[in-house]
């Protein structure tokens, strides 16, 4: 009977009758013919685009007249065509080639959005449907706008479990951009993401991903996932009324940290006894410790006092005696004896100078405020530089000051200024030491990307345990009258200015097996 019906309906159903009641419908029909051409369009055409002419005159045209005809019309937004009408047109009818029918919007210069859906029948007639979707596209942007504010990861899945939208939260904890999430599943999704090593996982990688789905799925769940940089989420999960779903990843790290130190605070109450006991014995310990480093410290005062008594008091008292001896004695000396006490007066002023600046270093040195003017500088050359004053020096004493391996042209980063200071203390402390008729030797040589400059004698040397103590200011070994117009500051000098380059001193020495001291410098770019 239903059979029969139906039948009847279709014998006396013509197709214009069809046609006209596509007329009835809410979104626009337009068909196209296997050449391109309109064949039929119901009259919402002309309700979405009231500047058309009626649906019957444009019977004939093809898609891209009728596409210029809304532009001259004014109908198309500026913002769908940013790069010109003609890349726009060309886009439109990219919508028509087979296989290529995937719904596109059109923004009107009202502010309406249109959804255009394309499809093709066997013939090859194109039927194009024209929908006004402005509602459900700002419901949609004012949800993106929400989800994007959220300081929570928010996602949306479809029934298929394919991703549909999310904030970039989401996309942060799932290790893709939001772009390349869209269409992926949920399976694919966390799989990727517990590949990426962004969350911890307490069980082998299968059964992991396994509760993580299984959570995912169900009609609605809560559970906590801890991040690798040890970020604790609450994961909520909640079907939504179309079979998609909906994920949030809340940050509950503080409260998972308050609440594990809430459940801490009666274990370390328990402990307290124990600890007030060994605090006691720590305390007391540290008196002690107090005590000697208090001892210490009034040791080393009375040792830099001393110290510096004496190398003000030995110059100075140069200095006023022979200006004493000059005065009393004027008209009685010779010219020889002048020039001599001048001589001496002059090196005891000399070595107030060279004590003062080199105090005055030091201090610039630890408070940081010492300027280096570093540039490429050629290391055989500065050693030669070093050595031309002291020739004279070295041959009265009938010692060799000799520049071994010392090639030209090796250049390491440094100031100048400061590298010839350091090298003329090395070089004056080693003539100083070495005995006559010994030897004095200046090399450099080249330690992956430092560059060394060593100045060796052979003279007694000193014992290894002594030699961290000679690098402390005013500190210094041998017998006393080796120390003549010497400060025990040099050595620090030396140690604190290869630091601030970057480099470092090294010294080798044993009794009677000579002092070498190694400066390293990095090597110029």
């Amino acid at each position: 009977m239903a059979l029969a019906t139906s039948q009847a309906w279709q014998d006396e159903t013509r197709p214009d009758d069809l046609l006209a009641a596509l007329d009835a419908l809410r979104i626009a029909i337009t068909i196209f013919s296997a050449d391109g051409r309109l064949v039929h369009a119901n009259r919402h055409l002309n309700f979405l685009f009231p500047t058309l002419p009626p649906v019957e005159r444009l019977t004939g045209e093809r898609y891209e007249e009728l596409l210029r005809r809304q532009l001259a019309g004014g109908a198309i937004a500026m913002a769908a065509r940013p790069a010109g009408d003609e890349v726009f047109l060309a886009t439109c009818l990219k919508q028509l080639q087979p296989g290529a029918f995937a719904p596109r919007d059109l923004l009107l210069s009202d502010g309406r959005i249109l959804e255009l859906k394309a499809r093709r029948d066997k013939v090859g007639r194109t039927v194009i449907l024209w929908s006004d979707v402005t509602q459900s596209r700002h419901h949609l942007g004012r949800l993106e706008e929400a989800i994007g504010l959220s300081a929570d990861a928010v996602a949306f899945y479809d029934r298929g479990e394919r991703f549909v939208m999310g904030n970039e939260r989401y996309a942060q904890l799932a290790g893709a951009p939001l772009e390349e999430l869209k269409g992926k599943t949920i399976t694919e999704v966390v799989t990727h993401a517990g590949r990426c090593g962004l969350m911890m996982q307490d069980r082998p990688e299968a059964e992991w991903l396994a509760r993580r789905l299984a959570k995912h799925r169900a009609q609605e769940s809560a559970h906590t996932l801890k991040a690798t940089d040890g970020t604790v989420y609450l994961v909520r999960t909640r079907a939504t009324p179309d079979g998609g779903r909906v994920i949030v990843f809340a940050d509950i790290t503080e409260k998972t940290r308050a609440e594990a130190a809430l459940a801490n605070t009666e274990q370390a109450l328990a402990d307290q006894q124990s600890k007030a006991e060994v605090q006691n014995t720590y305390l007391a310990d540290l008196s002690q410790k107090l005590d000697r480093a208090s001892a210490e410290a009034e040791g080393a005062k009375n040792t830099l006092l001393r110290a510096m008594s004496h190398e003000l008091k030995t110059p100075l008292n140069a200095i006023l005696g022979f200006s004493d001896l000059m005065q009393s004695m004027a008209g009685e000396l010779k010219p020889e004896q002048v020039r001599e006490y001048a001589g001496l007066i002059h090196q005891g002023g000399a070595s107030l100078l060279r004590l003062l600046n080199q105090i005055m270093d030091l201090t610039k040195l630890a408070a940081g405020r010492y300027d280096l003017r570093r540039g490429p500088l050629d290391a055989g050359l500065a050693l030669a530089d070093a050595a031309a004053p002291f020739a004279v020096r070295a041959a009265e004493r009938n010692i060799d000051l000799s520049l071994a391996t010392c090639p030209k042209g090796v250049l390491m980063d440094a100031d100048e200024n400061v590298v010839g200071t350091m090298l003329a203390q090395l070089v004056d402390n080693a003539l100083r030491f070495t005995q006559p008729g010994g030897a004095v030797q200046l090399s450099l040589a080249q330690e992956g990307a430092m560059i060394a400059l060593l100045v060796a004698d052979n003279g007694p040397g000193v014992y290894p345990a002594d030699i961290a103590r000679i690098l402390r200011p005013f500190e210094q070994a041998g017998d006393l009258h080796q120390h003549a117009g010497g400060s025990g500051l040099g050595l620090t000098l030396v140690k604190a200015f290869a630091e601030l380059h970057g480099g470092a001193l090294h010294i080798h020495s044993a009794p009677g097996e000579g002092f070498c001291a190694k400066v390293t410098f990095p090597a110029a770019a």
